[in-house]
């Protein structure tokens, strides 16, 4: 009884939204056709995208650029003095340092790993030392990537 109840409600106040939406597309289609020879010819903007890439290229002639391209291709320029000078000051770790800390762990794994299986090596006699020999050494392999760059 609920359900039929439910039912008469959603079909007499439910609105068709598809159809709305069909018939809007509709005239959006029919509007951006009509307007598709303004569209290609100015795309509601006053500068030509050529004359854009130009600026961007600086390829562009600055007497014949208007205020705001001359603004764009000195924002352009700044753009690009700043990541240059980004790069040069960037420092860099030798070519060893990726090497060496990919080593550390992975023989403090192998140390660690060894004394599992073996439970005496990789150096006899110390016992339970040889996990905290084998952590150190990983330890310092992950401590090494913090300052990679």
């Amino acid at each position: 009884m609920a359900d039929e109840e439910l039912n008469e409600n959603d079909s007499k106040g439910q609105k068709d939204w598809q159809s709305e939406t069909a018939t809007d597309a509709a005239t959006e289609t029919k509007a951006d056709s009509d307007s598709s020879d303004e569209a290609s010819t100015d795309n509601g903007f006053t500068v030509d995208m050529d004359q854009v890439e130009a600026v961007l290229n600086a390829t562009a002639d600055k007497s014949s650029m208007t205020p705001q391209m001359k603004r764009m291709m000195a924002r352009q320029e700044e753009n690009t003095r700043r990541v240059e000078e980004t790069i040069k000051g960037t420092k860099s770790n030798p070519r060893w340092f990726v090497p060496l800390f990919c080593i550390l762990m992975v023989i403090g794994l192998v140390w660690v790993v060894c004394y599992y299986l073996t439970s005496n090596y990789p150096i006899p006699n110390i016992g339970a030392w040889n996990l905290l020999i084998g952590f150190v050494i990983i330890m310092i392999g992950f401590l090494m990537t913090m300052w990679w760059r």
